[in-house]
């Protein structure tokens, strides 16, 4: 059984989670979220969040599709301006640096630009994923080594050698 996964929804749907989870984490420092930093992006960028999961979810299994797969720049693009404009001009009254949360928001944002990328363009990346083969095949050259369970050797008897005859040859199973 075959099965292809393609890889720009999968990093959709990474970066979809990293996004939810960096609206959980410190923003600025001192211990200051998103929850406590934003009045409205925070909850833009859950709501961003919950959508690109849910497109991302469409897209690997289209059964369960949601949202269509060209919403995807448009939310790609809402989510970079909100954490660019954010890294660049904090919100009153937070006067801390950057911390995890506004970092991890910066690269789902990059990861969600990628993966729209990879999901929307003419050139994809796919993993192909198998199932084993149903026997074994053989090959001399294997079965002729020793068996490690009872170290013996297999049995072969020399023959003599012809003229133009190459070396590999010479030796033949009895």
């Amino acid at each position: 059984m075959t099965r292809r996964i393609e890889v720009g929804p999968v990093l959709v749907g990474i970066a979809g989670i990293l996004l939810l989870v960096s609206v959980f984490l410190e923003w600025y420092e001192p211990r200051t979220t998103a929850w406590d930093a934003f009045e409205v992006f925070d909850l833009a960028l859950a709501a961003l969040a919950v959508a690109v999961i849910a497109t991302a979810a469409g897209m690997l299994l289209p059964d369960s599709a949601v949202l269509e797969r060209r919403w995807l720049p448009v939310i790609a693009a809402l989510v970079a301006v909100i954490v660019v404009s954010q890294l660049l001009d904090a919100p009153r009254g937070i006067d801390g640096d950057p911390d995890t949360g506004a970092w991890l928001a910066l690269g789902a944002a990059v990861l969600l630009a990628a993966g729209t990328l990879l999901s929307l363009g003419r050139v994809s990346f796919a993993l192909t994923v198998e199932g084993r083969a149903d026997g074994r095949r053989r090959v001399s050259a294997v079965d002729a080594r020793t068996d490690p369970t009872t170290s013996e050797v297999p049995a072969t008897k020399v023959t003599e050698p012809v003229k133009d005859e190459p070396a590999a040859v010479r030796a033949e199973p009895r």
